[in-house]
């Protein structure tokens, strides 16, 4: 993909308009007196000298650029700095590649808002985006079947789909694998969810309305979850579906080259599987928190490999801190009490917390140079989490601060008045392998 350079380019309207009605008017008026006309040219050039002046002396660098110039990723984070970013909206462009505007929704610090609400009833949208192997199947389920809502939603056992429609009217409040399908493609990441949810729900339910939209995900300790993509994979399963899509197309078999021949990768050893330097399970959590358009999408001769890292890291540093919610695989109470908080909704179930996984165990069999070749494979997605751990608990410690009955609240998640635990049920750990505590 060849290098684009931006350019923004903002002059003032009314100066503008002025100008060119002067050179018409200049034209038109050949005929006139000599001394018209030189008034005219004083005219000008006046005007001329208090452009320069505005553009040499008020206009900011980066509106009134007379040249194109790309900024460097350095400048970027100098003047945006990514740990002072707790809750702030995306101020950038998105996509400076392609220029198509994205939608990255409210962020964590909009929601916490004395006068907000998560309105049902209007046209707010909660959008997750569902990592492979972060407990996101779980989450999902929590989503569909244990909120407390004035209209709950209506599942199908067959079709594993629920329609999660809005009180006044059938209308989805919620995208995600459960409610909408995998519309934006298979474990869609930020930058197709983005430049693809209002489209999707427009043709979905057949109107385009301005809807404001609230981006939640999960993540998980790094070297665990790489592990159960491993064994995920060993056991057959694929993810060949998934779009990846960046840039207004797909990536191309040259961009992303298959590790295995065959329709699966079933049997694969651990060595194997951390050896093919194309396997996206490396770093997963990064790429899919991060604005690809940033890097050249799956372009990987876009930038230096450095470089491309640390503006990955940093994009999904700053898009994880935009998000109004998210949450860690290994603290479930936390991010249920933060989940409910946020939006002032409440699941009936708690969250159940698995401290053994086949990941654990598949963990303290390995030689120690096949444990530091995976956290090498997965250091940006190692320094993202311990952002993230930081993040969590500001959050948390912010939330449980302002609640004068924390401790009776933390103490008794999913407990709700009159209500039992859910009904509707799925086989459970379709797509997880967590064991129960009785297995360890």
């Amino acid at each position: 993909m060849a290098k684009k350079s931006v350019e923004v380019q903002v002059l003032d309207s009314d100066f503008s308009l002025f100008l060119r009605e002067s050179i018409t008017y200049e034209i038109k008026m050949e005929s006139r007196s000599k001394s018209k006309l030189r008034s005219f040219v004083m005219i000008c050039i006046f005007l001329a000298l208090s452009g320069i002046i505005y553009f040499g002396y008020f206009c900011s660098e980066q509106v009134c650029a007379l040249t194109t110039q790309k900024p460097t990723w350095t400048d970027w984070t100098l003047k945006f700095p990514i740990q002072d970013n707790l809750g702030k909206p995306l101020s950038i462009h998105s996509n400076p590649i392609n220029s198509k505007a994205t939608n990255p929704g409210l962020s964590y610090d909009d929601v916490l808002n004395d006068n907000f609400q998560f309105d049902m009833n209007a046209h707010d949208v909660m959008v997750f985006l569902h990592i492979q192997k972060t407990g996101g199947t779980s989450f999902g389920r929590h989503l569909v079947q244990d909120l407390d809502l004035q209209r709950p939603c209506s599942c199908h056992r067959k079709r594993k789909r629920c329609y999660c429609f809005r009180p006044n009217r059938n209308e989805n409040w919620l995208f995600s694998r459960y409610s909408t399908g995998w519309k934006c493609g298979l474990h869609a990441d930020w930058t197709e969810l983005t430049s693809c949810v209002d489209s999707e729900l427009d043709k979905n339910e057949g109107d385009s309305v301005k809807r404001r939209y609230f981006y939640i995900t999960l993540l998980r300790e790094p070297i665990s979850r790489y592990l159960s993509e491993f064994r995920h994979v060993q056991r057959g399963a694929t993810w060949r579906n998934s779009r990846h899509w960046c840039g207004g197309r797909h990536a191309s078999e040259q961009e992303l080259p298959p590790c295995y021949e065959g329709s699966t990768w079933q049997g694969v050893t651990l060595d194997q599987f951390a050896a093919c330097p194309h396997n996206l399970a490396a770093n997963r959590q990064t790429r899919m928190m991060a604005d690809l358009a940033l890097v050249g999408c799956y372009n990987t001769s876009y930038m230096q490999p450095a470089e491309r890292n640390r503006v990955m890291l940093a994009s999904a540093k700053r898009n994880l801190a935009s998000m109004a919610f998210f949450a860690l695989t290994e603290h479930q109470k936390v991010g249920q009490y933060v989940f409910e908080e946020t939006f002032n909704l409440r699941f009936a179930v708690p969250f159940e917390q698995h401290n053994a996984t086949y990941s654990s165990l598949t963990l303290s069999t390995l030689r120690p140079d096949q444990v530091q070749t995976i956290r090498k494979l997965n250091a940006l997605d190692l320094e993202l989490y311990y952002f993230a751990l930081k993040l969590m608990n500001r959050r948390f410690e912010k939330l449980k601060a302002r609640d004068p009955h924390f401790a009776e609240r933390f103490s008794h998640l999913g407990e709700l008045p009159g209500r039992g635990a859910s009904e509707f049920n799925w086989d459970q750990f379709v797509e997880d392998t967590t064991l129960s505590a009785k297995n360890t």
